[in-house]
């Protein structure tokens, strides 16, 4: 992968290399080239998160296609499964988003989603990154009646919403169960209220009211405070946060608990294979998922695969291995029988038709999982070095490794979407993860803080 695309797209502060509108045209350029594989007229879908600076990258994006002779379908704020779906779904060539995730307000970024509704791989992503380097495209201009046209979808959103409530089971309501809902003032804020509602739920809705500015602002799946106090003031079933694009989920069980995307993993693979509908018995997570998960999969007879970071290589992993269930403890869930990414959404509904089956409450759920202790650290970095390549700090991390004495583990990785090192230790004893990772925490500030 080159310097531009990172794990999950271009991203940055808008407005500042690389997300300028200067660079937003030439990636809609470059998209357009690299999508004109047959003789046809060419769409692109293009959808955004709740952020001021989407208005200037959509309609730099929009030139950019347009210019190249492919046309613009605009779908507006819609989750970022929202695109992969309907990408798909309209036949479409690709699928652009325009956000920046979890990020705060300020940042910006572009994802890209094939016409399969996958996203796009890293060769095609590697092939429109020459292709803005290098200017090759710049002298292609069509003229005339082949320059793209632009035009803007009105019922994006209710398609959506209708093939979201579709991955429910057919005949399952959610009357009766009393929901929390933190949409973190980004793109679900319209979407996930409607299908929770339309399916029976009650109800309490947090963080739907976006300004441009507010996205992710305390608030969603980073900032769960509001969301556990509000599940214990209102006496919910449960409490569900998405991040500032929708594909990303974080629960909250009936006691304001607040369960990782590992405690989702365990409860659905658990559930999953009991109803014999677990894909070839087998499980990915990545290298960030608990220890604990590991255990417990073993402990069930569930076949586990790690993959590295990104939802992005764990529904390369899923697909290579022929499995239907894979996510990340931060949230990113993918259940490969109903959509094609990680969809907050649609993660939440399949929880939620565990609870309603089972009839258990979820903390009782939940408690098949204990994790480890484990102290994540992010420390902000000046500069990107392969890890392996600073001798201070992979002395460092041989020497925590070595006091684990295998009681634990160590990880110290470059974020793939922002400018920090995380430092994640994990082992039995509190103490001394924490001693552990604010030594490596320190250690990397001092090498490329």
């Amino acid at each position: 992968m080159g310097t531009l695309f990172g794990t999950d797209g271009v991203r940055g502060v808008a407005n500042i290399p690389p997300m300028t509108a200067e660079m937003a045209l030439e990636i809609g350029r470059a998209t357009a080239y690299v999508c004109k594989q047959a003789k046809h007229r060419h769409r692109i879908l293009i959808g955004k998160d709740t952020r001021i600076s989407c208005y200037m990258l959509e309609n730099a994006l929009t030139a950019g296609i347009c210019s190249m002779g492919v046309d613009v379908l605009l779908v507006g704020p819609i989750p970022t499964p929202g695109i992969a779906f309907l990408t798909q779904d309209m036949r479409a060539d690709a699928g652009l988003v325009i956000s920046a995730s979890h990020n705060p307000y300020q940042d910006n970024g572009i994802k890209i989603f094939s016409r399969s509704g996958y996203k796009l791989p890293d060769a095609a992503q590697d092939q429109i990154e020459e292709l803005v380097v290098s200017g090759q495209i710049k002298d292609i201009r069509p003229t005339a009646d082949d320059i793209g046209r632009a035009s803007r979808i009105d019922d994006a959103a209710g398609r959506y919403v209708v093939f979201a409530k579709g991955t429910f089971p057919e005949k399952m309501t959610l009357d009766g169960v009393r929901i929390v809902l933190d949409c973190a003032n980004g793109a679900t804020y319209k979407i996930a209220p409607t299908v929770f509602a339309e399916l029976g739920a009650d109800l309490i809705i947090l963080h739907n009211a976006p300004n441009g500015m507010n996205i992710n602002e305390a608030c969603g799946s980073q900032y769960p405070a509001d969301l556990s106090a509000a599940v214990k003031t209102h006496g919910a079933d449960i409490g569900l946060a998405f991040d500032g694009d929708g594909d990303r989920l974080l629960v909250v069980d009936e006691n304001g608990t607040i369960l990782s995307g590992d405690h989702i993993l365990a409860i659905c693979a658990k559930f999953l294979k009991k109803q014999g509908r677990l894909q070839n018995n087998r499980v990915v997570t990545t290298v960030m998922s608990n220890f604990a998960l590991h255990a417990l999969l073993v402990q069930l007879g569930i076949e586990h695969l790690e993959a590295p970071v990104g939802d992005r290589y764990v529904l390369e992993m899923m697909n290579e291995h022929d499995s239907n269930l894979g996510g990340e403890e931060s949230g990113h869930l993918i259940f490969l029988d109903h959509h094609t990414t990680g969809d907050g959404i649609i993660c939440a509904l399949q929880l939620l038709a565990v609870l309603k089956t089972t009839g258990s409450p979820l903390s009782e759920l939940a408690s098949i999982l204990t994790l480890a202790p484990q102290r994540l650290i992010n420390v902000p970095v000046s500069k990107r070095p392969p890890i392996d390549e600073i001798p201070e700090l992979r002395d460092a991390i041989c020497s925590a490794e070595k006091k684990l004495e295998g009681r634990g583990r160590v990880l110290v990785r470059h974020s793939g979407t922002q400018s920090v090192c995380r430092v994640m230790v994990e082992t039995a004893d509190a103490g001394l993860t924490d001693r552990l990772a604010e030594s490596l925490a320190e250690t990397v500030k001092a090498c490329i803080g």
